[in-house]
């Protein structure tokens, strides 16, 4: 154990290994500034609970702790870890929303996977980052279980999706040709529609800003956060000159 591990109470460490355990996620870092690293692992769970075994996202847990890391003055950015196959499209959704209306400094970094509804949430951050070797999967919307055979049903469908490719390509470089392209793919998968990019190609694309690794990743809200200080700092200056 480092020094700075005995320095810290023991009932902070019981409720840091608590809340990784639970929630997937670590209130702050102990580097330069304060950083909350939130996972996104498994499935995003939505409304119905995902059945036993699942790893989990669970987006009862999220929203209200990306408010708390919005309003914390004891937070200076998030870092969201993302590797997972997708899942609930509204909840995936709501809390890509979040994540992109955060003023405070923010980053994702895609590891093994950021597919389907995951690609909403690794452009929702200022800075996209996906390692070399992960992938992203961008297929249409689909649903399982029992569907209503109707014309509204496939209206709906049509809706859904459009709201996903808008909030994609307003928060990334991709065009939205190039998107509903790599949706509607059919050569590229074996049992379905869509298109599996990885790292070099989700980069070229347009879809996320580089790649890099954990260290570009902090590195990237290190600058960030100092620099929203020394902003600060100087307007405070002027202010009180």
């Amino acid at each position: 154990m480092s020094q700075e591990e005995k320095n810290i109470p023991v009932e902070q460490q019981r409720l840091e290994k608590e809340q990784i355990e639970d929630m997937g996620s670590v209130y702050r870092t102990r580097g330069a500034h304060a950083i909350h690293c939130l996972t996104v692992i498994g499935q995003v769970e939505g409304h119905v609970e995902a059945p036993q075994g699942q790893k989990t996202t669970k987006y009862e847990h999220v929203l209200p702790l990306l408010a708390t890391v919005e309003e914390s003055d004891q937070i200076d950015g998030l870092l969201v870890l993302l590797n997972t196959v997708g899942g609930d499209i509204e909840a995936g959704l709501a809390i890509a929303e979040l994540i992109s209306s955060m003023t405070k400094p923010t980053v994702s970094l895609v590891l093994g996977g950021g597919h389907s509804i995951g690609i909403p949430l690794a452009v929702s951050a200022k800075r996209a980052i996906i390692a070399p070797r992960a992938s992203m999967t961008v297929h249409p919307v689909r649903m399982t279980g029992l569907v209503v055979g109707a014309p509204q049903t496939y209206h709906y469908f049509d809706q859904i999706q459009d709201h996903i490719v808008d909030f994609v390509t307003e928060n990334s470089r991709i065009s939205r040709e190039d998107f509903e392209r790599y949706m509607m793919a059919t050569g590229n998968m074996a049992t379905d529609v869509g298109t599996v990019l990885y790292g070099a190609e989700a980069v070229k694309s347009g879809l996320m800003d580089e790649l890099g690794t954990l260290s570009d990743a902090l590195s990237y809200l290190h600058r960030q956060i100092a620099r929203g200080k020394k902003r600060r700092g100087e307007s405070n200056g002027e202010t009180n000159g």
